[in-house]
This record gives structure tokens, C-alpha cells and sequence, in this order.
């Protein structure tokens, strides 16, 4: 609950939420509520990034359970001054390493708007292709996927 005026700072940017949304100081509220929910009962969710150097916010990334697909999905967002530095990258690959290692998921999925070319490309870095095309909050999504690594036996 400490992010939230940074959280509703992060959506308002018109770059950022043309692809994750909005959010009402109250629907910020909900969802850090929601996010904090998660990892009480399912043991993850979103995690803060923040800067190594200075420890200012600079985003969001983590695991993200939507029940309507019963998958987890691997998802980023970052303040757009701080876009082209790999943070995205660095935090999501470190996101996926912590899911596989801890949690029996078989994959994990990454949601893709149409247009966020710059998350593709992430994904793409990841290892995720696409797997389906698909609906998410009443918007069409790409949903990409990522296998567990053969290497990674299942918990």
C-alpha cells in the first residue's frame, strides 16, 4: 500500500496506460488490495521495481493469476522516462527464474495488447511465443507462452 500514490502515478502517464489502463486513486486502492490478496492466498503476484542506486519506483513486474484463463501471467510495466534501459527485461527474467524454481506452473503466459511492440519485444527475450489470440478485460490480447524448461524438473 506504500506504492499506491506512485502505482496511480505510473497508470495516469498517457504512454503507459494506452496498454495497461488507468486507474482512480480508489481503483488503484483495489487492485494494490487485490495484489496483496494474491500473495496471501496463491503465494505471488506483482512485485515493485525499483532502482538499485537510488530506490525510486520505476514500475511493477511479477506473476499475475487471472482466473478466467486459470494461468499465471508474467507481466511488466515501467514508467516510461525509464523505458530502453532492460530494467523490463532484468525484473521480468528475474520474476520467471523465481516462478519456475518456486511454483509447479508448467508455463506462464505474457498478455499482449495489439501494438506494444516494445513488450514483444521483451517477451521475445524471454523466450514466450505466441501461442493464442485471446480476450482479456473485453480487449483482444496475443497471449504468449513460455515453457517450463526441460532442464527444471516439476516441483
Amino acid at each position: 500500500m506504500s506504492d499506491l500514490d506512485v502505482f496511480v502515478e505510473l497508470h495516469a502517464d498517457p504512454l503507459v496506460n494506452r496498454f495497461v489502463g488507468a486507474f482512480s486513486r480508489q481503483q488503484a486502492l483495489e487492485r494494490l488490495t487485490g495484489i496483496e490478496r494474491q500473495w496471501d492466498e496463491r503465494g505471488h503476484g506483482l512485485c515493485a521495481i525499483e532502482l538499485k542506486s537510488s530506490g525510486s519506483f520505476v514500475g511493477r513486474s511479477g506473476l499475475q493469476y487471472w482466473e478466467q484463463f486459470d494461468e499465471v501471467e508474467l507481466g511488466w510495466t515501467l514508467r516510461a522516462d525509464h523505458w530502453g534501459h532492460g530494467y523490463a527485461t532484468e525484473a521480468a527474467q528475474s520474476c520467471l527464474d523465481w516462478g519456475f524454481a518456486t511454483l509447479e506452473n508448467d508455463y506462464f503466459t505474457a498478455l499482449m495488447r495489439p501494438g506494444n511492440e516494445a513488450s514483444v519485444k521483451v517477451a521475445e527475450r524471454l523466450g514466450f511465443s505466441p501461442r493464442r489470440e485471446d480476450q482479456l478485460q473485453g480487449s483482444p490480447v496475443t497471449v504468449y507462452a513460455l515453457d517450463r524448461p526441460a532442464s527444471l524438473p516439476s516441483r
